[in-house]
């Protein structure tokens, strides 16, 4: 794979498009080529916990409707990143706290499990969107 494999998804912050998440990472992994099930399991399992996240906790930072996120897909030959962006409020996350919650609990785990299945993955607010960034090496 000489040239990077990018894809790119813009659409509203709704649960169907969980689907159109899953359908646009389908469809890049056909393009990156061989990567270890290990490395691909734990980077999609951290773009659907992020965009899960979005979907379930965003709200808008104005007050016009139409919450929507985008998620742009690279993959190089030594890496594979992941960014989402959406235009609402500020997460208020610090990510350096994020710990996997009690098996008792029933929700906490994915941003722990994101981490986790990463080499990277930073958080902010910047010009009023949130911005994840997600990076794996491809093993």
């Amino acid at each position: 794979m000489a040239e990077p494999s990018r894809r790119y998804l813009d659409a509203e912050v709704a649960l169907e498009n969980l689907e159109a998440v899953h359908e646009l990472l389908e469809d890049w992994w056909g393009a990156v080529g061989d990567v270890p099930p290990r490395v691909r399991f734990g980077f999609d399992t951290a773009v659907i916990e992020i965009a899960g996240n979005i979907i379930e906790h965003s709200v808008r930072l104005d007050d016009e409707t139409g919450r929507r996120f985008s998620l742009a897909l690279t993959g190089t030959e030594r890496m594979l990143h992941a960014r989402f962006e959406d235009n609402g409020r500020p997460a208020g996350i610090d990510l350096s706290a994020v710990a996997m919650a009690g098996s008792e609990d029933e929700n906490g785990r994915g941003l722990a499990l994101a981490i986790a299945s990463l080499d990277r993955l930073d958080y902010r607010f910047e010009n009023g969107r949130n911005v994840w960034e997600l990076e794996s090496g491809r093993g």
